[in-house]
């Protein structure tokens, strides 16, 4: 099992989670984090830090972000690595309770 970043990340893109990854599996893209599938060891450590509940194990994943698995494989093996936090976009906050945004997913 993995723990993966769901669209509620888009255009948030706290790096909350980052700082207690103990295996650095996390990447980073212009507006999303995501988690590298193979490299996360379900710790479950990241979950709880994510400000906007972007963050859930494989086995909870609501139907709606199922994508999210190949999603987070895909995007992991093309963005950089990040192992530290960074300040979320000056807008971030506004993007918070927003739904659906797949759309503005840059990659």
């Amino acid at each position: 099992m993995t723990f993966l970043v769901t669209e509620k990340c888009i255009r948030c893109k706290y790096t909350d989670c980052v700082e207690v990854c103990p295996v650095d599996c996390f990447y980073e893209g212009p507006n999303m984090l995501v988690i590298n599938p193979d490299e996360c060891i379900d710790c479950g450590l990241c979950e709880p830090e994510c400000p906007v509940n972007a963050i859930y194990a494989e086995d909870d994943l609501p139907e709606k972000y199922k994508n999210f698995l190949l999603l987070n494989e895909k995007l992991a093996k093309k963005w950089p690595n990040i192992n530290r936090c960074k300040s979320p976009p000056d807008n971030a906050e506004q993007w918070k309770e927003v739904e659906d945004k797949l759309q503005y997913l840059e990659k």
